[in-house]
């Protein structure tokens, strides 16, 4: 079955199941986020037999077949998650503890030591508010915790964004229950005047403890509730707001989403992509594959483009950098979804240590 024209790749797969979302091997906690699963991406740089039980998990590309711009990314992010809100993260939330503040610190550490330059954190309801204080949870830590991690994140020469995800998908990705009170449901205060002022309040409240130089991540992935000129107007609104704060607003883009039940979300960021301010940051994601079309086309409409490969597979990441280095794109941002925990320690540092070189532009 064809996929929209427009995004120029075909569909033929159904998406993954929760317990497939859970990573191979452990079973420690992943997100729903996935590009298609399928091995053939017609179109795209990533192809080729899936290295099937490998150490990384490698799908297409190998070592050695990357052609190399001999380009250094400006921008080498790493998203670190004190909370989130995704399907797979969102039925645990009962159980959930405060992320671990020792593992964030090494993770940073991890990161200078690997060239990394930009440190996005996903904050959502992980800390008390003071202008909301309604929106604690049993995982919240004190706000002087996330200024801790941010002024030892620049200490090490690490540029900080926190991120707050302001897409809405209620009872599918869960994306901006964190916004929700008590006996608050996802239909109160739709994109409302109370909701906007509510949104600015916690924005600024992360602004002041994390000092951010250049960037905010608004989230807005697989925007499922919201009307294709909804979507647009609360972009346009959020990208306003932070501009008047002199900052930039980044976020995802969902056109290298392949599987029947995302294309809602694919085609809703590629409508978005022509009605928008082109100084708004597109990072594009895809985890299986080098979207090429979509990366073209961004680079085309004069965005900022980063690149968000995924963490399994160095030889794929550095191909998405090169793709991303050839349409004049500027970073790369990479992503783990999994919780800054003591259990998840040894994955952190080693994703990360494997992926600094690609990042880099050593491999």
């Amino acid at each position: 079955m064809k996929r929209a024209a427009a995004l120029g790749q075909w569909v033929n797969d159904r998406p993954l199941s929760m317990e497939e979302r859970l990573d191979m091997g452990g079973g420690e906690l992943v997100s729903g986020r996935t590009g298609s699963p399928r091995d053939e991406a017609r179109g795209d740089l990533w192809r080729g037999a899936v290295t099937a039980g490998g150490a990384e998990g490698e799908r297409g590309v190998q070592k050695g077949m990357v052609m190399a711009t001999g380009k250094t990314l400006a921008v080498r992010g790493f998203l670190i998650h004190l909370t989130h809100y995704d399907p797979v993260w969102y039925r645990r939330k009962s159980r959930e503890n405060p992320f671990d503040m020792e593992v964030a610190l090494e993770v940073v550490d991890a990161l200078a030591e690997e060239g990394f330059n930009l440190l996005v954190i996903d904050v959502a309801d992980a800390v008390k508010y003071r202008s909301h204080p309604e929106l604690a949870r049993r995982y919240t830590v004190p706000m002087k915790q996330l200024e801790k991690l941010a002024a030892e994140a620049r200490r090490k020469g690490l540029e900080v964004a926190p991120k707050l995800n302001f897409s809405r998908s209620c009872g599918v990705h869960h994306h901006n229950d964190w916004m929700l009170g008590p006996k608050e449901e996802w239909y109160h205060h739709f994109d409302d005047e109370a909701w906007w002022k509510k949104g600015f309040e916690l924005i600024d409240e992360l602004i002041g403890v994390c000092k951010p130089k250049r960037f905010l991540h608004v989230g807005m992935d697989e925007d499922h509730d919201r009307s294709y000129s909804q979507y647009i107007q609360t972009i346009k609104g959020l990208h306003a707001g932070l501009k008047k704060r002199k900052l930039r607003a980044l976020i995802w883009n969902d056109t290298g989403i392949e599987y029947d039940s995302g294309m809602i979300h694919a085609e809703k960021s590629l409508t978005a992509e022509t009605a928008i301010p082109t100084d708004i940051v597109q990072v594009l994601w895809r985890y299986d594959a080098v979207p090429a079309a979509s990366i073209k086309r961004i680079a085309k409409l004069g965005f900022d483009l980063w690149g968000a490969p995924g963490p399994r597979s160095a030889a794929g990441a550095a191909a998405f950098r090169e793709a991303v280095l050839r349409a004049g794109g500027k970073g790369l941002l990479m992503t783990m979804w999994i919780p800054c925990r003591p259990s998840n320690r040894r994955r952190l540092l080693d994703g990360i240590r494997r992926m600094g070189p690609v990042y880099r532009g050593e491999e």
